[in-house]
This record gives C-alpha cells, structure tokens and sequence, in this order.
C-alpha cells in the first residue's frame, strides 16, 4: 500500500507538470458548463425536452464526458507510452510492480473524475439552479458504473495499442461516437427512437440516463445498469486477455 501509494504521487505530480492536460482534464468540463449556462435560452424549460431546461440535461452530460476524456484519450495513451518506453519492463525488476503503476494509474484518473463531477455539479446547483441530485446514493452509484465501464474500455485501448500514439489514434476515434450517443451534441430526449435506442446500449448513453434517472430521484432502468455492467466485465475481460507489460 505505501508503493501504491507513493506511484499514485508520483503520477500526480507528473500529470499537473502539464498544464494542457491539466486544463483539459480538469477544467474544460466545468468551463464548458458555465459557457452553455450563460447562453438565456439554455436556462429557460422547454416542452420540446418535457419541460426541462438545457442546462439541466447537459450537466450529466457533461460529466460523463469528463469521464470519457479521462478513460479513452488520459489512461491509455499514457500506459501505453509507458510499455513503449520499457517503463514497466525495469518496473518488474523492483519491488514496485507494473500492477503497482496500472493502480496508480486508476487511482488517480478517477480522483480526477470525481473531483470534476464534484466541481461540475456544484457550478450547475449553486450557479445555474440545476436541481440537486434528489437520490445521492443512487447518483453516485451510477456514476461509479459509468467510470468503471469507460475505465474498463480505455484499459483495453491500452491492451491492444502498439505504443502511445496508437493509443491515442484509437482513443480518438471511439471519444467522437461515444459521446454523440451520450447525447452532447443532441440530448437524448431530442434523438430519434433509433438513436436512442442505439444510445441505450452505449456505456455513456446509459450511463447519462441513470445519473438522470437518479437526479430526479429514481432508480437507474435495470436495462442501463446492466449495459454498463456488461461493458465493465467484458471489456476488462478482454483487456487482461490481451494487456502486455512489455
């Protein structure tokens, strides 16, 4: 635990050496939140979305994409460089492991995350009047399946990517998709029945509608739960089946 520990530091300290990381990872989201809360129409409901105001419906959206940043385009693409500069190869020569690293690693993406969760429901309650979350409990749990699931996925982006530009390619790629289907260019209550149905299926899509779910003080639907719990294990399945240390 001390090593855990003191990687977990390390890799902190490495990560706020790099203002633009630290920008994108921890403060676009929250600056994004308060550009789309100071636009008037934003913050006015609409009986197109059921009565609820923009602001309120990007605000999950808004994390998730947070948690998709960290997950496809932050973890991966610094493993990877990590496997390809023989980083975790000299690691298996020390008391301190490779899993040590990969630890670390999870450990400090998703104390990142939660801060910015944090940060961007605070803005969205105390700036923009966003509801606070009605069930907390519930909340939090559905937004721990949405990092575990995306987590897991980035895990496998870093299994499969030859080195740390491969990775960030592959990223890339799966980032766009991934958060069109969680609704940030069009909320999922304004998606066709095809749309949404395909949204259902995606681990952002379902987990945007639990946090939903649960900030209006219901249980996310079993259907999104299970989604996500399905791409936390098979996607982690497939990564170990394929993670390399070197």
């Amino acid at each position: 635990m001390h090593a855990l520990t003191r990687i977990t530091k390390s890799e902190w300290t490495l990560l706020l050496r790099e203002p633009t990381a630290v920008f994108f990872l921890l403060g676009f989201a929250p600056l994004l939140l308060i550009i789309l809360g100071l636009v008037p129409s934003f913050r006015e409901a609409s009986e197109d979305l059921g009565g609820l105001r923009v602001i309120d419906l990007y605000t999950p959206i808004i994390i998730t994409m947070s948690i998709a940043m960290l997950a496809l385009q932050a973890l991966p693409q610094t493993f990877a460089t990590y496997r390809e500069q023989g980083v975790l190869r000299r690691m298996a020569t020390t008391p301190a492991r490779p899993a040590m690293m990969l630890g670390g690693q999870l450990i400090m993406f998703g104390l990142v995350s939660f801060a910015v969760m944090v940060l961007v429901q605070g803005i969205g309650v105390f700036a923009f009047d966003v509801p606070v979350p009605r069930s907390i409990p519930v909340y939090l749990l559905a937004y721990l399946l949405s990092v575990a699931s995306m987590l897991s996925i980035g895990l496998l982006v870093a299994a499969v990517a030859r080195g740390g530009k491969a990775a960030g390619a592959i990223g890339s790629v799966l980032f766009f998709p991934v958060l069109f289907f969680a609704g940030l260019w069009v909320p999922r209550e304004g998606m066709s029945a095809i749309l949404r149905r395909i949204s259902d299926f995606t681990p952002l899509g379902a987990g945007v509608q639990s946090l939903s779910d649960a900030a209006a003080g219901h249980w996310p639907q079993l259907l999104h739960v299970a989604v996500m719990l399905v791409w936390t294990v098979g996607a982690g399945a497939v990564a170990a089946r394929f993670f390399r240390w070197e």
